[in-house]
């Protein structure tokens, strides 16, 4: 606020976001900034402003179907030049920056009873399951090693410490680009490029970890450039049109509408694509009502989560759908539940739903991480697990890795066997899927597609009347927008 009275600013810009807790501030802002007096006049105008890849009028008006969407063709924005800001003949006391001990130290001394979980995230799933495996040696199902997920990239990369000039990255074991925008623009033309071969050191790295990243078609790109899209160092926009650039430029300024000619560019443009689709629908479900709750967005790892919340006291309980579902599963069961004096919590799983479905290895690992986190950062206190199908035994694995977490566990129809002396999670690192088991999870997810309604009956037959068309449009039009999630799990 001193700053703001030390310029005399009328207006204070700020992207346009989803995330519930990030809107809540920015109300909270607004509120104080119409509240304040100011000696020049009128209180600062808070101005939204966003970098949308389409140019669309309305996200009330927004399709939720992806491929009417696309139908509508909506045209593209081009991304702007950076512009020259006016220095400001002002001098402001700006401070010193803290060291990081002195954050440590603030970090520590705010922390608060509720926040005693929070070492819980430092170590993932894999490592727990595989230190606990081998101390009562139950044989598992597939080999394991002792490393804490992800693969051995020193071992990859050999131990010579040679250092490479005006690397992207923050080490040799690294697998993100780093970086301000120029870094991360050099990279992206290095990733497009791929197939071209280079003769600079930094950018033949780059392709080193493109091989070592490329565990599935397209999983690179969200690898190297996830974090970067996501501080915003580089815009998903910016992404877009250098990608659709490189792909005209190759041919003759011709976009072929079969495919585009290189591996790199589908992946950029797709995940990019998917991206913006993910976040259009988030801002929907923000200004607008959509079902019985308030939809309420929480970033996980960069990616978008639907999440909803019913009542204000009394014991937490934490729904969990099943395969194919969403948290519109449990439509008519959160406010039963709330009713009965209790704080409920239904959550979209990553992949699934109107919660993102990035590109990336789909495990059950992965989902009960997910819980935990959103145990942990929105619940922020213990909670009765209820699962369905396949959310069944991830809350069964949340609940067993982490107990603090879980004050029970109720699973309803619950997938998974349990067989004594025996683990079935795949603790070995996941490797190429062949062009066949993709090829095989295609027609599976077609057959799913036109059968889900029977399915769902067989499997629930005492209520088929459940299987309305609501629940039946929200499914087929999750598995119509993006089926990554069901053909890496399938």
């Amino acid at each position: 606020m001193r700053s703001l009275c030390k310029v005399q600013a009328g207006l204070v810009y700020t992207e346009e976001e989803v995330e519930y807790r990030v809107r809540n501030v920015l109300a909270s802002v607004e509120s104080s900034l119409s509240n304040a007096s100011f000696t020049w006049g009128n209180a600062p105008e808070l101005v939204v402003w966003s970098a949308s890849l389409y140019d669309y009028k309305n996200p009330r008006e927004l399709l939720t179907s992806h491929n009417k969407f696309l139908k509508e063709k909506l045209p593209m924005i081009t991304p702007l030049a950076a512009a020259p800001l006016p220095a400001l003949n002002v001098e402001i006391e700006t401070g010193s920056l803290p060291t990081l001990e002195e954050l440590k130290g603030f970090l520590k001394e705010s922390r608060t009873s509720e926040d005693n979980w929070v070492h819980l995230k430092s170590t993932s799933a894999k490592s727990i399951l595989r230190k606990t495996l081998s101390q009562i040696k139950v044989k598992i199902g597939a080999a394991s090693s002792d490393s804490d997920g992800g693969e051995d990239i020193t071992a990859y990369y050999g131990t010579s410490g040679r250092k490479i000039q005006n690397s992207m990255f923050a080490s040799e074991s690294s697998i993100q680009v780093r970086g301000g925008t120029e870094i991360t623009s050099d990279a992206l033309a290095a990733y497009l490029k791929y197939l071209e071969g280079t003769g600079k050191a930094n950018w033949q790295e780059l392709h080193d970890k493109v091989r070592l990243t490329e565990t599935r078609d397209g999983a690179s790109f969200c690898i190297l450039f996830g974090p970067a899209l996501q501080l915003g160092v580089i815009s998903r926009r910016r992404v877009y049109h250098e990608a659709i650039q490189y792909e005209r430029d190759r041919n003759a300024g011709f976009i072929s509408p079969f495919g585009y000619s290189t591996p790199t560019v589908t992946a950029a443009v797709d995940a990019i694509c998917s991206m913006e689709w993910y976040w259009l629908l988030a801002l929907k479900s923000q200004v607008c009502s959509e079902g019985n709750y308030p939809v309420k967005i929480w970033r996980w790892k960069g990616h978008l989560i639907q999440y909803t919340s019913v009542g204000h006291e009394g014991p937490s309980v934490l729904l969990v759908h099943g395969f194919g579902a969403s948290l519109q599963h449990f439509r008519d069961n959160v406010g039963a539940i709330a009713d009965q004096g209790c704080r409920v919590w239904a959550v979209t799983l990553l992949g699934f739903g109107k919660s993102e479905k990035p590109n990336i290895n789909y495990s059950e690992l992965l989902w009960s991480e997910l819980l935990r986190d959103f145990i942990v950062d929105v619940v922020r206190e213990p909670v009765h697990l209820v699962g369905n199908s396949i959310g069944g035994y991830i809350c069964a694995i949340t609940a067993g890795v982490w107990p603090s977490l879980a004050r029970s566990l109720i699973l309803l129809n619950t997938a998974g066997s349990v067989v004594p002396s025996y683990s079935f999670i795949p603790l070995s690192e996941e490797g190429q899927s062949s062009w066949f088991s993709r090829l095989q999870a295609r027609l599976l997810l077609l057959f799913l597609r036109s059968r889900a309604g029977g399915i769902l009956k067989e499997y629930y037959p005492t209520r088929t009347k459940r299987v309305d068309k609501s629940l039946m449009d929200e499914i087929i039009r999750a598995v119509s927008s993006n089926h990554t999630v069901y053909l890496a799990w399938i």
